[in-house]
């Protein structure tokens, strides 16, 4: 269990089911460092040949795990839980996700399954890979694609959370889409040269129209209203192309000070298993 900074009676609670349930480590990170950082927390301590991350809201369900396993068994080194309808969203949350992987996959070559989550079955070398990945800003969806290796696919009903509500906030969610957008594709930023050179020809052209028109038919002095509108357009534009270069120097900023993902302040393990499980 990962306790991401909580400020609630989350610890004590894990300390309590620890001694019913002497299986369970406890992960405290010193401050909340965020999903993408906690699950990366999870994977580097994992000692198991496979590794499920699930949250533990419930919505990732366990009747699923045997199904995970099995194809696991089939020599598949990453099985992933696919939700088969995602019912208990909102229309504009659907909307939103759908146009994001659509727009991923387009831009990206580490591609994402569509209404897969983190829920999934990781195989012990994908695991050891995926902790050798350096990226400060992470979008965790897409680097479990990057390594390849067999995968195979597990459709599942996603239940309604037990209890409480989700944190996560359109703000959030429009945040990690261009994490996942910037951190596997240079695309937005190629884009931008044919914009440029596009925008280059259209000017060039309407300058020659300008010209002859000037030199056959001689000054005419209308046509502010569509100048300005022309001016604004490009200046858009332009704000727009420096915006996008702002996205890929401010996460190589965070890159190159390269801090640590996340700081780990205490990891519990059970009593009475002492030191065999240390030296696993």
């Amino acid at each position: 269990f990962i306790d991401d900074g909580s400020t609630d009676a989350t610890l004590g609670l894990l300390k309590d089911e620890q001694l019913r349930q002497p299986q369970i480590r406890i992960v405290k990170l010193s401050r909340n460092f965020g999903k993408e950082a906690a699950l990366s927390a999870g994977l580097s301590v994992s000692r198991g040949e496979a590794v499920i991350p699930m949250d533990v809201d419930m919505q990732d369900p366990p009747d699923v795990l045997p199904l995970l396993y099995e194809q696991y068994s089939k020599g598949f080194d990453s099985v992933v839980a696919v939700r088969k309808t995602r019912a208990g969203d909102s229309v504009f949350k659907r909307f939103f996700a759908a146009s994001f992987y659509r727009l991923f996959v387009w831009t990206s070559r580490d591609q994402v399954v569509p209404n897969a989550g983190d829920f999934r079955l990781l195989s012990r070398r994908v695991v050891d890979i995926l902790n050798q990945m350096p990226e400060r800003t992470r979008f965790m969806k897409g680097m479990f694609s990057w390594p390849g290796f067999e995968t195979a696919y597990v459709e599942y009903e996603r239940p309604n959370r037990l209890s409480g509500k989700s944190q996560w906030r359109f703000l959030g969610l429009w945040n990690l889409a261009l994490d996942g957008i910037f951190n596997h594709s240079t695309l937005p930023l190629k884009i931008w040269t044919y914009i440029g050179f596009f925008i280059a020809i259209a000017a060039l052209s309407y300058m020659f129209v300008i010209v002859g028109k000037t030199m056959f038919l001689g000054v005419d002095v209308p046509g502010y209203a569509s100048l300005l509108s022309f001016v604004l357009l490009i200046g858009g534009i332009n704000l727009m192309g420096v915006g996008i270069v702002g996205e890929y120097v401010g996460r190589i900023f965070i890159e190159i000070k390269a801090r640590p993902l996340y700081l780990i302040e205490d990891i519990i393990e059970p009593e009475n298993q002492g030191n065999k499980n240390q030296e696993r």
